[in-house]
This record gives C-alpha cells, structure tokens and sequence, in this order.
C-alpha cells in the first residue's frame, strides 16, 4: 500500500530540486539550495535512510525505559517496548498511506488536508512541546552525566567532579552552559540538515558504545554472581501504586516518536516506494536496542534504578576497571546526545518560524529571522535543563501530551476522518484503538502525577 504513496514524485525529481522550499513543508524540508543553482543530490539509500530514521528515534528516551522496566516488572516491561513499537510502525504506515489521494510531503501537509489551517497548526504545536521537551531533557541528561545529579537525597557525582574534584566551573551551570555555547550552538546554526550526517553517524556509533559496555558489564556481574533475581511484575500495594504504572506509558510513547521525519527521509530516497521497509527495519532496530537496553540496565542496578540511568554510572561496579567503563559509558552517550541534538533541533526552528511566520520568505533566507529563532530556542533550552530536576517528569509531560498527539492521536485521526474515502475497515478499528488508547492510559498517567505530587506535598503536615 506505501508503495503507491509516492510514486508520482519520482518523475519530478528533478523540478523538487529546483525549488528553494515547499510550502507543505513545515518540518524537515527536502534539500534545498540558496537559488544559486541545482543541488545534485540523486537520493538517500535504504540504508542511509534506516539510518536516519534510526538516529530521529534513539535520543533520551532510552536512558528512562530501564526506570520503566523497574515500574513495571521485566516482564510487562519488554511487553510494553514490542507492542508501542508495532504501534508505532502502525501509525507511520497510516500517515503515509494516507498521504497518497494529496500526494502529501510532510505530516503537517497531511494534517492541513485533513483538518484544514487548524489542523497544520495543532501538528506544528506539538512538534514544539514534544521537540523541546526531548531537547531539554538531553541537556538535563548530559548535566547530571558530566556534573553530576541529587536523588532521594544520595548524591551521584558527575565525570569532571570524579576527575577533577568539585569547582565552581564544572558544576551544572557552567557545564551546560559551555556545552550551550561550544557545541549546541555551532551546530544548531547549519541551515541545511544534510550538513549534519557526518554528526549523526558518529552519534550512533556513541550509542553502540554505550550499550555495548552495559551489556558487557551485566554479563560479567551474572556471571559473577553478583546480580539478584529481577522483579518480573510490578509491585501493586494500594491505588497509588497501581495509577503509577500508567505512568509508564508516556515514557515509551516518548522513545518511539519519530513521525515528524517520516515524510522528510521519504522525500529523500532514491526509491521513495522502500519508505514502508525502511520504517519497519529501523523500529525493528530501536526496538531491539531499547529491550536490551531496559533488560541489562535493569539487570544491573536493580531496585536502585534512577530515572536517567546514565546517573547510575558514578558507584563502584565491583568488576575490575570499573572506573574506566563507568566513564566511558557515560561520556560515550553524553557526547551522543550532544551530537543528536542539532537533528531533534531543526524541525522545532522550522515548526516554530512556520507557526509564527507562515507568510514570510523561506528562513533560509532571512538570516536575522533564522538567528534570532535560534538564539532564543536555545536559552529556553538552556534555562529549562537547569531548573527541571528529572527526566522524568519531562518524559511523562511530553509524553502525555505531544507525543501520544503526534505517536497516536493525529495518525488515527487522519484514518477516521478518512477525507479521501479510502480507509479500510481495519483502519477505523485501529484508529478508534489507538485514540482510547492514548486518552485513557495518559488521562491516569495526568491523575498519578498530580495524585502523587499532591500526597508528597501533603505528608509534612501530615
């Protein structure tokens, strides 16, 4: 069925090159050159693609889904990552076959010819709250990795305080601030996403790295004999403890979310008709990392999982070089968040500029416009990682917000307005699943949150 979505592009490859910027793009553009001539671009390979949409889906969240799995036992835990991931793959088939009566280009093309003007809008919003949570919770990530964080009252010391001891420039202001100025910064300012694959590939090398050494390190301790027996359901004490579990629910939605460049890799590809491949081979990728990951994570540090599990990597591990591997996981994923950033970072400037600005000329051609979008994105950023605490509480807001919008709601919305008369029964069944999905569990998920900061605040008085 995807396979007739965009078919017709094919043979006006050559007149989308020439053009400076389509206006049904509001997320990531297709490439485009400065009106200086033709960019002989001749398109993105399956696997470049898988690649691409791989690196879009594989940021933060997985640094919160072995706190998941400790929510929901190991069991309900692996349980939960199979079923969003083949959620996930359900609702990027929607939107692209639903794309084809309009021969749509983008989700807010998509969105704006089934809902009309408002609708673009709604998808263009959540882009927003979604992209700057997830950027705000790589920035609170990479603080408590290098400068390390407070849980619970235990305080995890960060890389530079175990190198260096604690000094005023490498506490988390400075850090972060550094990290804002030296790296975010230079790279937020490419105005042509393409500038960014050499960035991108050597952050999905940072992960492999990562997860290679937990995998390594939980091994040895089973071996070892040193790992306890994980808890394979989730504990169920009173109420509270059961609303918990749907607290869960946003963070995997979170890790999966890739929709917002589903369109734009698309548009790229030599043979745009392997989009639906390259869809399930990378969340068939993701989805493998991201159980491997919640499985040793889990295995590892057991009931002592913190939120960012990153910040787990500062105790004596008890194998030999501990030190050395405890450093190197950290580093490896922080400087991978760092260089994901810029990626995550393109389509909220160009969400935003065409929420503000829908009339104007292209940003790429308004230099002052594009830099003080970007100047001011990235103090939000800033000033959001230092005052936030927890990932979290991010991944639970976003997630019961734009995420479950941009993951589940919008896709389904699409199938069940059905503009074009083409939707199968099967979709308006999925369709109808998917929204009560999403509602019921992220309106429990709202109603824990709110229920547990309530009873925490009220305990002192108690």
């Amino acid at each position: 069925m995807t396979i007739e979505n965009f078919t017709p592009r094919e043979e006006k490859r050559s007149e989308r090159k020439k053009s400076a910027v389509d206006e049904k793009s509001p997320l990531l553009p297709s490439r485009q050159d400065d009106g200086s001539g033709v960019n002989e671009f001749s398109g993105a390979s399956f696997s470049g693609a898988v690649f691409n949409l791989s690196t879009t889906i594989i940021g933060a969240g997985i640094m919160a889904l072995p706190a998941m799995v400790k929510e929901l036992g190991l069991l309900l835990g692996v349980a939960m990552i199979i079923i969003m991931a083949f959620l996930t793959e359900a609702s990027i088939e929607l939107l692209l076959r639903f794309s084809r009566p309009r021969k749509s280009t983008s989700y807010g093309g998509l969105m704006g010819d089934a809902f009309g003007r408002y609708g673009k809008i709604m998808l263009q919003i959540c882009v927003l709250v979604n992209n700057i949570g997830v950027l705000t919770v790589y920035m609170i990530i990479i603080g408590d990795v290098l400068s390390g964080t407070t849980a619970s009252g235990v305080h995890h010391a960060g890389v530079l305080e175990g190198w260096f001891g604690q000094h005023w420039w490498n506490g988390r202001f400075f850090v972060l601030l550094f990290t804002t100025l030296g790296i975010f910064a230079p790279l937020a300012c490419f105005k042509r996403i393409d500038s960014l694959s050499y960035t991108s590939a050597l952050s999905v090398a940072l992960a492999v790295v990562f997860l290679v050494i937990t995998i390594g390190i939980s091994v040895y301790k089973l071996i070892d004999g040193s790992i306890n027996m994980p808890r394979l359901l989730p504990e169920i004490i009173d109420i509270s403890s059961f609303l918990k579990l749907f607290t869960a629910v946003p963070v995997v939605v979170t890790a999966y979310v890739c929709h917002y460049n589903v369109h734009s890799i698309s548009n790229e590809l030599e043979d745009s008709s392997q989009i639906k491949a390259v869809v399930r081979t990378a969340i068939a990728l993701c989805a493998s990392v991201y159980i491997m990951t919640s499985i040793f994570g889990y295995l590892l540090f057991g009931e002592g999982t913190l939120s960012d599990v990153l910040a787990n990597f500062d105790a004596d591990l008890g194998i030999p070089y501990g030190s050395v591997f405890n450093d190197a996981v950290r580093v490896s994923y922080a400087a991978h968040l760092m260089l994901v950033f810029p990626i995550v970072f393109y389509p909220l400037r160009v969400n935003l500029d065409g929420l503000l600005f829908p009339s104007a000329r292209p940003l790429l051609r308004d230099n002052l416009r594009f830099s003080l979008i970007t100047v001011t994105l990235i103090t939000l950023l800033f000033l959001g990682a230092n005052f936030i605490p927890s990932i979290w509480d991010v991944f639970q807001f976003t997630g019961a917000t734009a995420a479950v919008c941009l993951g589940f709601i919008f896709p389904a919305s699409v199938a069940l307005r059905d503009s074009h008369n083409i939707a199968t029964k099967k979709d308006k069944v999925l369709g109808i699943f998917m929204v009560v999905l999403a509602v019921f569990s992220n309106i429990i998920a709202i109603y824990s949150d709110a229920y547990a900061l309530f009873k925490r605040d009220s305990s002192p008085r108690n």
